[in-house]
């Protein structure tokens, strides 16, 4: 296949991913609550049929919505996601001890900021930004360090449960009975 055969696959390939395929993807990947127009400019897609896509969402059981601010928001079923990332990482082809490898070096880049920064939280991260004497540079890193390590905080819990439930994730070809 020649690059110009390539480029014209991918090109066909995007133009057929619909608003609403783009607003199912933003969903999924949701890491906190978020209202339907943060995810309707997100998905490039106008507010109204965000907003119906992410009830079917609702309904279905894949996202969950909160009337409880000021206003809607939508996030997804956590133990869902955090269940299929788990299966995903059993599946990948990766052994437990590649797995049980990347959880220590998670856990050894958090260690290196604490001690980096003197800091047990990317929240107490934030708060030294009202430090006066750093420059923009320097506020920029610790904002980013903040979400990679909140980022990290989630991948550990993910991974360390599918290291814990190794034998349980694995794939079957047996229907499971629940009752044996």
């Amino acid at each position: 296949m020649t690059d110009d055969e390539s480029n014209s696959e991918k090109g066909l390939m995007e133009r057929q991913i619909t608003g609403e395929d783009r607003v199912r993807m933003v969903a999924r990947q949701l890491s906190e609550p978020r209202t339907a127009n943060w995810i309707a400019s997100e998905a490039d897609w106008s507010h109204e049929p965000t907003k119906r896509v992410l009830e079917r969402l609702v309904d279905d059981g894949i996202l969950h919505r909160d009337d409880g601010g000021t206003h809607t928001t939508y996030y997804p079923d956590y133990r869902r996601q955090a269940m299929q990332e788990a299966m995903r990482l059993r599946d990948s082809g990766h052994t437990v001890e590649e797995l049980t490898d990347r959880l220590a070096e998670m856990k050894a880049q958090i260690r290196d900021w604490k001690d980096e920064f003197d800091v047990e939280s990317p929240n107490q991260l934030r708060g030294t930004l009202a430090d006066e004497t750093l420059d923009a540079t320097k506020e920029d890193r610790r904002r980013e360090i903040a979400r990679e390590w909140e980022h990290l905080q989630r991948r550990i819990r993910i991974v360390g449960f599918a290291i814990r439930e190794w034998d349980f994730l694995a794939p079957t070809t047996e229907p499971a009975n629940a009752y044996s």
